[in-house]
């Protein structure tokens, strides 16, 4: 038995859900995200729950079950709150600037590094240009979209210069010693 898969999901005020053939829509105020729903698996709006239910206890059916409520569970709660993401940068002369969707990245490299975002995901650069946020109502882009502005210049461990998450430990070598 799933057990993610068999809890009902909460909507919150505000928000409305619905099923349009093999669709799973949710609407709020950041806006509307579409669920994809797979054969066999089905999904019911009671009032403010949603369940999600399987056509038979086989394999596939099974590993989709709580995969499928996850997904339908995110998507409630990115219309309604959205999900954020928060990359800090440091080292000497690094630095970030957002002008509308394009962020500008000065982290040690000949040329500065430029990624435009999709839509549906905004970012922002605080006063010092140090900590990027990246949020929106997509939790699967908001994460893509932090993890490629990290994988640009990840923080190296023997002085932590790079880009990391906020609150990420970069584990620290010890350099060379001169005898």
């Amino acid at each position: 038995m799933s057990r993610i898969g068999q809890k009902p999901i909460d909507v919150a005020a505000g928000v409305e859900v619905r099923v349009d053939g093999r669709q799973a829509i949710a609407k709020g105020a950041k806006g509307e995200l579409t669920v994809a729903l797979p054969e066999g698996i089905d999904v019911a709006v009671e009032g403010s729950q949603v369940t999600v239910t399987r056509s038979d206890d086989g394999r596939g059916q099974k590993s989709l079950h709580g995969l499928v409520r996850s997904l339908i569970a995110n998507a409630v709660e990115g219309v309604s709150k959205g999900f954020e993401k928060q990359l800090e940068i440091s080292g000497v002369g690094y630095r970030a600037s957002v002008q509308g969707q394009t962020l500008n990245m000065l982290v040690g490299l000949s040329d500065a590094v430029i990624y435009t975002a999709k839509d549906g995901v905004s970012l922002s650069v605080n006063d010092t240009g140090t900590v990027i946020t990246v949020s929106g109502a997509d939790k699967q882009m908001v994460g893509d979209a932090a993890a490629r502005i990290r994988g640009f210049r990840p923080a190296e461990p023997y002085k932590g210069k790079g880009v990391q998450y906020k609150g990420e430990r970069i584990r620290r070598k010890v350099g060379k010693t001169v005898a």
